[in-house]
């Protein structure tokens, strides 16, 4: 088996089969790129299925050189997804990462904004000109919707229905939910898609798109994030903003005023209700209210 058509079949697998994102095809793809050139430039002919536990543990140990211990983390993992697919597929029999640790990290809390934060970058966008209401739109649905900007990025006007009150979104695995939208956020979005985009030269693959840029083709992820650096700076705030900020400030201003971690996880869209959980390290005020409030003994 040779290493160029073991890649090309994973990443078809990824795509086609676990039904993940190109983006995160692509990261999975370069772990396993790394791997051949660590090969290559060591002279080691093996092939996929050649490969043992130490050769990768010696991999690891150089790499960890290089890298900080989350990414390495990351690496394993990518890794470790493609001797499963190579099992998967019945190629081979063992995974050789399978007793291979990862790097214990702490648990990164989150980045987050208070609601005068966001508001003072929603304020700051200038709605002069049409990709300025564009922006309010998508900012506002950053933070009232949660999204990732994947889950933006592909929304579509037909995904919208603002009579229930609710956005449907395909998340990560194509799987879909249904995301309440406030009244703020409709009307934000009405103004973009009724005013700004209706007189827009819209390429066809795109007509249901709801964001488009001024070529009228989907946004891109590199767009959203410039649109996001770009509001941030102007509103004079001096913090790190990325998209995932908003998502991020959505799940804590909802468990500090009080929202159920199980609702905020079917929300965000998480497989997990581990992965919503850090979020109450970011609020450990919402932990004593908690107890306070419920148990029969304070």
């Amino acid at each position: 088996m040779k290493w160029s058509d073991a890649l090309k079949d994973f990443a078809l697998y990824l795509k086609i089969e676990r039904g993940m994102s190109e983006h995160t095809v692509n990261n999975y793809s370069l772990d396993v790129q790394k791997l051949i050139q660590y090969l290559e430039k060591h002279e080691m002919s093996l092939s996929p299925l050649q490969i043992t536990s130490e050769d990768i543990q010696n991999f690891i140990y150089e790499m960890a050189k290089e890298i900080n211990p989350r990414t390495q983390s990351r690496l394993i993992s990518g890794l470790r997804s493609f001797y499963d697919y190579l099992i998967f597929e019945k190629y081979c029999t063992s995974n050789p990462l399978e007793r291979i640790e990862t790097p214990k990290i702490g648990r990164k809390l989150p980045d987050t904004l208070s609601v005068k934060d966001i508001d003072r970058i929603v304020t700051s966008i200038d709605l002069s000109s049409p990709q300025g209401e564009r922006n309010r739109a998508i900012i506002e649905l950053l933070y009232s919707c949660g999204l990732r900007v994947s889950e933006l990025t592909s929304l579509k006007i037909s995904d919208l229905f603002f009579d229930e009150g609710f956005i449907k979104v395909t998340g990560k695995g194509n799987k879909q939910r249904f995301v309440p939208i406030g009244g703020l956020t409709q009307n934000y979005i009405n103004l973009y898609k009724d005013y700004v985009r209706v007189q827009m030269k819209i390429e066809s693959p795109f007509n249901d798109t709801l964001f488009l840029n001024r070529r009228g083709k989907q946004l891109s992820r590199a767009m959203i994030f410039t649109i996001v650096k770009n509001a941030a700076a102007k509103s004079g705030l001096q913090k790190k903003v990325s998209p995932h900020t908003f998502r991020h400030s959505f799940a804590t201003h909802l468990l500090e005023n009080g929202a159920d971690l199980r609702a905020i996880q079917m929300m965000l869209g998480h497989e997990s209700i581990t992965t919503t959980e850090i979020y109450m390290h970011v609020d450990k005020s919402h932990l004593k209210d908690v107890m306070l409030k419920f148990h029969p003994r304070t």
